[in-house]
């Protein structure tokens, strides 16, 4: 375990200091993720959301540990058994970093590093062992030197588990000064907020807005070596600087953007105003060949989404984004530009650490999420979520609120039921776009004890959502939420 731990803090070391995504902890990690089967990934977000990448860390370090506990155990009868162990462990991390769509040329460095310490570590130790009457190390002889050591090896592990996410969220060098937009957002109207306590904010703050994406760490792009290359079936291909993107006109929109992953009422939704070039702006510079269908968006780690081509020219507001809630992207949602196509799902539109847009074919590039069996047209379903009440409550007038969303088609309608009682129709906050959620709420007179409360929306077509009680579909479907609540 002291070898495993010392090995371990080597590697990710020297995994910081030359490439944070190499360092052994997040290379394997990043490798269990993209090999893990879709069912487990949907399970950890439902389960433990943005934890999932800090537990999966965590779960990858313990193995090494216990990993080395055999090394140490095995070593003590045989002292080259502890050194395979520990050369296979390194290979296991040199695959997993140097398969990477972005792995440099040193990629192989902190794992071949962390196998060679916990190999000399433990070849050194083993020295320190009673030996017996044969001259063969005994396992009885730990001594205070060894029990020292290990505890070192294990929390330097510890410490340096997630120093390569730090180094990588590190902040941006010089601070951003955005453009004003050529076309902006209508004036943002005043949310429910102001007179419905615990209903969710019209406009979503940013430290509060959801981050679901397959990256371990956050990427660190500066915005002076940053590039966004369009290319493939089109007449004109080209690329952008920074400077570049941000001279072209910018657009200011209001936009709801949510996950597939989200269950019923759960939080993975969040609406904001976005800065950004239109995608479509783009595409005419690019001048598509006639046989593209798709747009293949790849994220500086190597995560790509497929976004039909159609849905990209049909007028919608789908952008490259630079900026949320008036202030530069922050780096867990992006910076310095995404994708962002209002009424599609993130998976297929909304790309974080944007730098490259490809126009393809569907059958010549499958995308991260299409591969591993998931839909290519995933448009956003109707779904309501029941903010308030919360627990317990006291009997007499309250509400029931909270907000719905179909994006690109709009809210109309939100119904509420109260037990098996008839559907009531909410009363709907301000309307802020097709792209954009509604705030709803529905005055109540809460009797004592066990209530079932249900909500469902209309898009502005008038068609209801899914009428599903609980559980998400593979095409993102979702039903009416429905929740219980104690009064009195």
């Amino acid at each position: 375990m002291a070898a495993a731990g010392l090995g371990t803090a080597a590697g990710q070391l020297v995994g910081s200091a030359l490439d944070p995504a190499a360092a052994p902890l997040q290379a394997v990690g990043a490798a269990v993720i993209d090999l893990a089967p879709p069912g487990l990934k949907e399970w950890a977000v439902s389960t433990v959301g943005t934890a999932d990448k800090p537990l999966l860390v965590a779960t990858v370090l313990v193995v090494v540990v216990l990993l080395g506990a055999a090394a140490g155990l095995w070593a003590g009868r045989t002292a080259i058994a502890g050194d395979l162990i520990f050369a296979g462990l390194g290979l296991v991390g040199i695959a997993a970093a140097v398969s990477r769509p972005t792995a440099g040329p040193f990629g192989f460095l902190p794992s071949l590093v962390a196998a060679g310490v916990a190999v000399a570590a433990l070849r050194w130790q083993l020295r320190w062992s009673s030996p017996d009457i044969t001259g063969a190390p005994s396992r009885a002889g730990l001594d205070r030197r060894l029990l020292l050591t290990g505890g070192l090896g294990v929390l330097g592990a510890i410490a340096t588990a997630n120093l390569p996410g730090i180094r990588g969220s590190a902040p941006t060098a010089s601070p951003i000064v955005l453009p004003r937009p050529r076309s902006t957002a209508p004036t943002f109207p005043t949310g429910l907020e102001t007179t419905v306590t615990g209903i969710s904010p019209l406009r979503t703050p940013v430290p509060d807005f959801y981050r679901v994406d397959t990256a371990l760490f956050v990427p660190s792009l500066e915005t002076a070596g940053w590039r966004l290359d369009v290319t493939g079936m089109v007449a004109n291909p080209f690329s952008l600087t920074w400077d570049e993107l941000l001279a072209m006109p910018l657009i200011e929109r209001d936009i709801t953007l949510t996950c597939v992953s989200n269950e019923i009422g759960g939080p993975y939704c969040g609406s904001t105003r976005w800065l950004g070039v239109r995608v479509a702006d783009l595409l005419e510079r690019a001048q598509p060949s006639p046989g593209a269908e798709q747009v293949l968006s790849t994220s500086v780690d190597g995560f790509t989404a497929s976004t039909p081509l159609p849905v990209l020219r049909d007028g919608r507001d789908a952008m490259v984004a630079v900026a949320m809630d008036g202030q530069p992207l922050t780096r867990e949602h992006g910076f310095p530009a995404r994708l962002l196509t209002p009424g599609l799902y993130g998976y297929v539109g909304a790309t974080k650490w944007l730098t490259q847009l490809k126009l393809t074919t569907f059958a010549a590039d499958v995308a991260y999420w299409t591969a591993r069996g998931w839909a290519q047209q995933a448009p956003v379903k109707t779904a309501t979520r029941i903010d308030v009440p919360h627990g317990p409550i006291a009997a007499g007038a309250t509400v029931v609120a909270g907000v719905a969303w179909a994006t690109h088609r709009g809210v109309s309608r939100v119904q509420v039921q109260v037990d098996d009682g008839p559907w009531q129709d909410a009363r709907l906050g301000p309307d802020v776009g097709l792209d954009y959620w509604r705030q709803w709420y529905l005055p109540w007179d809460a009797p004592s004890g066990q209530h079932r409360l249900s909500a469902r929306a209309y898009d502005g077509s008038g068609v209801p959502q899914t009428a599903q009680v609980q559980g998400v579909l593979p095409d993102g479907a979702t039903g009416y939420h429905v929740i219980d609540v104690q009064v009195g």
